[in-house]
């Protein structure tokens, strides 16, 4: 596995202008793999628009590395950077607490009269959006510290694939402490993505230890 990470350019009026929703943003990451275009490949990545201190960043989490120059193409000029990420994930131990930081896209499913799944809805409130977060973490392999987390951001994003209509999903990004109660599990959250829309900048978790 391998951790990236490439500041976008945002004084790139243009650039920017090609941003303009989560499709283009999942186009520019496939591209930066054209070893996988050219052999009919299409192997699962994570990635996350973060923002830190102004500086507004691409990260990708992805099981091969990708090619720099590529990754640039909507990025500032020599500020691509990969990593292996595998001697870290190795490292994660159970019983052992990390900070976090998620962006997820929050939804539920409305159950039909006769017990079916019906049609996936947003989950909009800040107490609706925590009660997804904190309902699934057991199964993700932790335990959220009570009291030690949070939502630090939240929006409506738009996302449009070729031939369809935009439509706006649900973002929330989440920080705080966990611990980790499950390393297989915890591994496999990290490194396959938590949720919906994982494509599309939802489901990458990062962690750093306490």
């Amino acid at each position: 596995m391998y951790l990236s990470r490439v500041e976008i350019d945002i004084g790139n009026r243009q650039k920017l202008r090609d941003l303009s929703h989560l499709g283009a943003y999942h186009n520019w990451v496939e591209n930066s793999f054209p070893h996988e275009i050219e052999n009919g490949i299409r192997s699962r990545k994570l990635w996350r628009i973060d923002t830190i201190q102004g500086t507004r960043f691409l990260l990708l989490v992805s099981d091969e590395k990708p090619d720099l120059k590529l990754l640039e193409q909507y990025g500032v000029s020599g500020s691509a950077r990969t990593k292996s990420y595998d001697k870290f994930l190795e490292s994660i131990e159970e019983n052992k607490f990390y900070r976090f930081r998620v962006t997820l896209n929050p939804v539920k499913a409305i159950h039909q009269e006769d017990g079916k799944r019906g049609r996936v809805v947003p989950e909009i409130t800040t107490e609706q959006q925590m009660k997804f977060f904190e309902s699934r973490a057991e199964k993700l392999g932790f335990e959220l510290v009570p009291n030690d987390y949070l939502i630090v951001e939240k929006s409506w994003v738009p996302m449009k694939k070729q031939g369809q209509k935009t439509i706006k999903l649900s973002r929330a990004t989440f920080e705080g402490i966990l611990k980790v109660t499950d390393k297989t599990v915890f591994y496999h959250s990290l490194t396959k993505g938590i949720g919906k829309k994982k494509a599309y900048g939802f489901g990458l978790m990062t962690v750093i230890p306490v």
